[in-house]
């Protein structure tokens, strides 16, 4: 049987069962025997780093669009401690919201209430009047101009807006330094005209307050009533509850010898705003049937999120040939440099990024991305039907030995599917 015959029964096998799994479902974020994958080389890979300390904790998850088929959690919440992972642990996962607020936005396209490519200045008149930086003159002032082009909600949702963070923006650290002595100056200039560059930054945090405008709710309750509560993902919000802190894994940031310190978990607050771009949590299989209902076109047993059309157009490549997905850090005890596929041509759709080259070992040509700051991470791969995701809590983000534990994974999940 050749690999391509032996990967397409291994999945079709996996859906046929999942005709039973629909009918009759397991508990919230269990994995019934039969669909579960055996799979030693990952459940080896993932402990082996746990016992080498390279990481405290892991969840990891794959699924086909209908079935989960790898389940494995490993290590401690906090390396300092006695509770284990488990698959309801409760994880920081930061940036992994600008996936929902993706969705919200494209929810309120396919409504009526958001165009994809009018000016959002005429909706959020803080977008207006917008400032490019230029560069910086002889004595080091900020040279500015108006924007020549209207920013839309396309480019918020493919960072191609010309807003940026100073996590990954040397220019916009130098100006933000200036701008808190001078305050005729914008608070935050475009780095570029819109639709001409690729820059990750602040673009959700604005699409967030958009939904916030058009919908009359704050996004919260929004997420809940449009994507959280259908889906089913209760362990996902703003805010926790007390038994959602009780399964919290805590921070560790990476010391220069590569040793991990636990952090005490941050203090909790309700609160008041919400932002698009991040502050969220979540655990492992409520993120991943998020995955599920994209993978499948946008619904999910009974729950429909998003059309199938919609869905297609987010898994397009968006920004024609801007580069995206490499940054440099400003700050290495929050973040890493950013290059997780050298090599591979990296573009932006509308909520995630996408490899244009399929990468050596793991996913396919086309397939989806993106990651939190406290190393969490997601992929769907649309060609080869499953979606994986895997859970850890360290700084800085991109972490060596994090990632290196995230592509274990992904080729342990591709080559169980080899090998069906």
């Amino acid at each position: 049987m050749t690999d391509r015959l032996r990967r397409r029964t291994f999945l079709q096998a996996l859906a046929m069962t999942s005709l039973s799994a629909v009918a009759h479902p397991p508990a919230r974020g269990a994995t019934p025997a039969r669909l579960r994958l055996k799979n030693e080389d990952i459940d080896t890979a993932l402990r082996a780093a746990v016992d080498r300390a390279d990481i405290a904790g892991v969840v990891a998850m794959a699924a086909t669009a209908t079935s989960v088929f790898y389940q494995g959690n490993f290590g401690r919440r906090d390396i300092s401690g006695k509770s284990e992972m488990s698959p309801d642990t409760t994880f920081r996962i930061a940036s992994m919201v600008k996936l929902l607020t993706s969705v919200a936005a494209l929810q309120l396209v396919e409504t009526g209430k958001l165009t994809l490519d009018d000016p959002v200045a005429a909706l959020d008149p803080t977008l207006s009047a917008a400032q490019v930086l230029a560069g910086f003159d002889a004595e080091g002032a900020p040279i500015l101009h108006p924007a020549q082009k209207a920013m839309t909600l396309r480019n918020l949702l493919t960072h191609t807006s010309g807003l940026s963070y100073q996590l990954w923006d040397s220019n916009l650290v130098r100006y933000v330094k200036i701008a808190r002595t001078k305050p005729d100056l914008p608070r935050m200039p475009l780095m570029f005209d819109p639709g001409t560059r690729w820059a990750y930054g602040g673009s959700l945090d604005r699409v967030g307050r958009l939904i916030e405008l058009v919908s009359g709710k704050n996004l919260d309750q929004y997420f809940r009533d449009h994507i959280l509560g259908p889906l089913g993902m209760a362990n996902t919000g703003f805010s926790l509850t007390e038994n959602q802190r009780a399964r919290q894994a805590s921070l560790h940031t990476r010391k220069a010898d590569g040793t991990l310190i636990p952090q005490p978990l941050e203090k909790l607050s309700a609160p008041k705003t919400f932002s698009g771009g991040g502050g969220i949590y979540s655990t492992a299989p409520d993120y991943l049937t998020l995955l599920q209902a994209l993978l499948n076109g946008g619904h999910l047993g009974t729950a429909t999120i998003l059309r199938p059309e919609t869905v297609a157009l987010m898994n397009q490549n968006q920004i024609g040939n801007l580069d995206a997905g490499i940054l440099k850090t400003t700050n290495p005890a929050l973040s890493n440099d950013v290059d997780f596929f050298p090599g591979v041509r990296l573009r932006w759709g509308l909520g995630h990024m996408m490899n244009l080259d399929p990468v050596e070992g793991g996913r396919k040509a086309g397939s989806l991305t993106w990651a939190g700051l406290y190393n969490t991470y997601y992929w769907m791969d649309p060609v080869s039907g499953i979606a994986g995701v895997i859970m850890m809590q360290v700084l800085p983000f991109a972490d060596t030995r994090a990632l290196r534990v995230y592509r274990r994974f992904e080729v342990g999940v591709y080559r169980s599917i080899a090998r069906g």
